[in-house]
């Protein structure tokens, strides 16, 4: 969705505020969101800290306490994807908090540029779940950098009456069918479409980085290439797609699943038989942050159980703090695709596994090669 799609859509009345949301992250408009109406960035409150996260999670309902505490939500700045947002840190943009995933975190703590958690400033922390922070090149001298906060997976979403599996179990080869080109949806960003496309391939992922596994993964992918009909990180189109039946199937996150079958549309989050990629986000604060002592409360209000809620509730993600969970029933969950024990659903699935940035950077202009047809 481009910035023109997005303001006809406003003035047609035929968008919700979570779509605006999403949508206006998506075409790199970022928002700072009052309780009663937006803020746009351009007009940020100077006092307060910044959140530098994806589109769709700069909403009040994720920092409930540091509203409660500041009298409104931190000024918030959005990226599509974790590396777009590690260029422009590296390139000398200063926020106070950013909101990378595991994979990304040595390289994160690599640059220099963040400071190692003061969790004695985190009221929450103790009801962490500590699989979640003791992650690979997370704690360093017994500190750690990252906060984790969102859990969850990336897999296929499907219209299960416009998808035939022709009694097969789910696979990602749905997304490789012949019988539905033009019909597929994938994320542009390399950190999922290209993980997943090594699960297909059979790729061990602690061997993802060598020349052979780059080139099976870059040919599959090739091979793919012809049956999609849109890359794009923002997943409130790929839903709209799904939804109408532009699409029949997509890469998406947990969230898109949840958000169709409210609507009432038939589909499901396929558990596929390779395994879904599995991963964790969370908090880190510039070693510069304007203001430590707000982006500790930034980083406590998404560790609150207040973020739990719209977490779980709204988008189907796991939440790091295990009192969230205590918020819903076993059947809710269930109907979630969620457990009260992450281990049940991460080690189930397929866990990134840090890379060096040199794999970063070589496979992230192999995939724009690839989506551009080269």
């Amino acid at each position: 969705m481009d910035s023109h799609d997005l303001i006809a859509r406003i003035k047609n009345r035929d968008i919700n505020r979570r779509d605006l949301l999403r949508g206006m992250g998506a075409a790199g408009l970022a928002v700072a969101m009052s309780p009663a109406m937006p803020r746009l960035a351009g007009a940020a409150a100077a006092d307060q800290a910044t959140f530098f996260t994806w589109g769709g999670y700069d909403v009040p309902e994720f920092v409930p306490t540091y509203i409660a505490k500041h009298g409104e939500p931190p000024n918030f700045a959005t990226f599509g994807g974790s590396e777009e947002a590690l260029t422009k840190i590296r390139a000398g943009y200063v926020v106070d908090v950013s909101h990378p995933c595991n994979q990304g975190i040595p390289r994160w703590v690599a640059t220099g540029l963040f400071q190692p958690l003061d969790t004695n400033q985190l009221s929450n922390w103790p009801d962490v779940m500590p699989a979640l922070w003791n992650l690979e090149g997370n704690v360093i001298d017994g500190k750690p950098y990252m906060a984790p906060v969102d859990w969850g997976r990336t897999s296929i979403t499907y219209r299960t009456d416009l998808v035939d599996l022709q009694g097969k179990d789910e696979s990602w080869g749905i997304l490789w069918d012949e019988r539905y080109k033009g019909r597929l949806g994938m994320l542009a960003s390399g950190g999922d479409a290209w993980w997943c496309a090594a699960i297909y391939a059979g790729v061990d992922f602690h061997q993802i980085a060598t020349d052979e596994n780059v080139k099976k993964v870059a040919a599959l992918m090739r091979k793919q290439r012809p049956l999609i009909r849109t890359y794009t990180d923002d997943t409130t189109s790929l839903e709209q797609a799904l939804a109408s039946g532009e699409l029949v199937a997509a890469m998406t996150w947990d969230a898109s699943a949840v958000t169709l079958k409210g609507q009432g549309v038939p589909v499901k989050f396929a558990n596929p038989k390779e395994g879904a990629l599995t991963w964790v986000c969370g908090a880190m604060i510039h070693k510069d942050a304007p203001h430590p002592g707000k982006a500790h409360d930034i980083v406590d209000a998404l560790l609150s159980t207040g973020a739990g809620k719209w977490l779980i509730g709204e988008n189907g993600y796991g939440h790091s703090n295990t009192k969230s969970f205590d918020l819903f029933s076993d059947d809710e969950l269930a109907a979630l695709g969620l457990s009260r024990n992450p281990a049940e659903i991460l080690d189930a699935g397929k866990f990134q596994v840090p890379q060096t940035q040199e794999f970063e950077t070589a496979m992230n202009k192999e995939f724009e090669n690839i989506k551009a047809g080269f």
